[in-house]
């Protein structure tokens, strides 16, 4: 424990380097991310001149995590048109770059109705892409302001599920401040735990195949100085049994009408462990990721990732370094055939709370949610 304090405290003094950024040099704008596929080894950073490089970044998951997506996608739609290209072709490559997470729909038309918005008044191209970007800046910031709220809502319900004492928390893949505007969905509310002095231990997920809990979310909880501790996936079972998890927190990529979640793959054992010992499952995610348009779980369409990343380990520099084929070492037979969704998705039943930045919703039910939906609709429109 005292080498892994260490290393806190020395990783904590390294300044944060942003996530996301937009940059306008000589050359033209450009949007600058945080490459999280060379994570933790390095802190690299990727420069986007056009939405195809941006798209390659998505696919990659060198920029990930449904809120942080959205914003990419508006800012997306603003590089587009501030570099002169086919706005409402950019718009499309985007959208659809990810299936699952609902997010980065959103903010793709966010920026484009701005943009279509100006240009439909009679501003030209550039007083409409930099309307397309101030779109996208109202969107980041918004984002950073949600997450504080969930992490205020989480804290409470936390107090109120288990009042007293402090916190054992597991959690899955990654959902702090690399998936968002600000400190992230269910990571901000253990952030928002560990500065109560209540987080006990964060059970950290490696969350296979792409290793989002031990490369991402293990790096962010030693940075903020948490007290955390890595495991396998499939050891998550012998914690619950020996008592050892008090709550679980994680994140969501689309959030169906009759409240089933899509999350990272692996999201759902984890509920059903937490059903059978008494655990609560808490979902934490804002408002954006509901989509009244997806009737239920079943209608959620769930990426299918490449099967490299399940029979390579991957390489150096994470997935999408190297060789085409990924770039790792093979593990099993060649030719071997990979079964890799990139989400899998938890029916409402098994869902204590969903935690957004208008408050908390339990239990979770179909009115529930569209409760929560029309609040959203209004407070967009007022």
């Amino acid at each position: 424990m005292a080498d892994q304090e260490a290393v806190s405290q020395a990783v904590q003094a390294s300044p944060e380097v942003p996530v996301l950024r937009w940059e306008e040099p000589p050359e033209g704008p450009v949007l600058v991310l945080l490459d999280q596929t060379r994570l933790p080894a390095e802190e690299v950073e990727l420069v986007c001149t056009d939405v195809p490089a941006l798209v390659e970044a998505v696919g990659s998951l060198a920029v990930r995590g449904a809120p942080l997506l959205g914003i990419a996608g508006a800012y997306g739609v603003a590089l587009a048109a501030a570099r002169g290209y086919d706005v409402e072709e950019a718009a499309e490559l985007l959208a659809h770059a990810r299936p699952t997470a609902v997010n980065l729909g959103l903010g793709v038309r966010r920026g484009l109705e701005a943009y279509r918005r100006a240009a439909g008044g009679g501003a030209g191209r550039a007083e409409a892409a930099a309307a397309a970007l101030a779109e996208a800046r109202a969107l980041h910031r918004e984002d950073a302001e949600a997450s504080a709220r969930m992490a205020e809502h989480g804290a409470s319900l936390l107090h109120e599920l288990l009042p007293g004492g402090t916190y054992r928390i597991l959690t899955h893949c990654n959902t702090g401040r690399l998936v968002s505007g600000g400190e992230g969905t269910a990571l901000a509310v253990v952030r928002a735990v560990h500065r109560t002095g209540r987080l006990r231990r964060l059970w950290v997920d490696e969350t296979r195949p792409l290793l989002q809990g031990a490369r991402l979310t293990a790096w962010e909880a030693a940075r903020a100085g948490m007290p955390y501790s890595l495991l396998t996936d499939n050891a998550a079972g012998s914690l619950f049994s020996a008592g050892e998890v008090d709550a679980v927190l994680i994140g969501a990529d689309r959030i169906a009408a009759d409240g089933s979640v899509a999350n990272k793959v692996g999201s759902y054992p984890l509920a059903v462990l937490a059903r059978y010992h008494h655990v609560p499952f808490v979902v934490v995610a804002p408002v954006t990721t509901v989509d009244p348009e997806t009737p239920d779980g079943a209608s959620i369409e769930v990426e299918q990732r490449p099967a490299h990343e399940v029979t390579e380990c991957a390489a150096a520099h994470g997935p999408g370094a190297g060789r085409e084929a990924g770039g790792g070492h093979l593990v099993t037979p060649l030719g071997t055939q990979a079964y890799n969704p990139a989400f899998d998705v938890t029916p409402a039943e098994l869902v204590t709370a969903i935690v957004t930045e208008r408050g908390v919703l339990s239990p979770v039910t179909p009115d529930g949610i569209g409760q929560l939906c029309a609040g959203s609709r209004r407070a967009a429109m007022s």
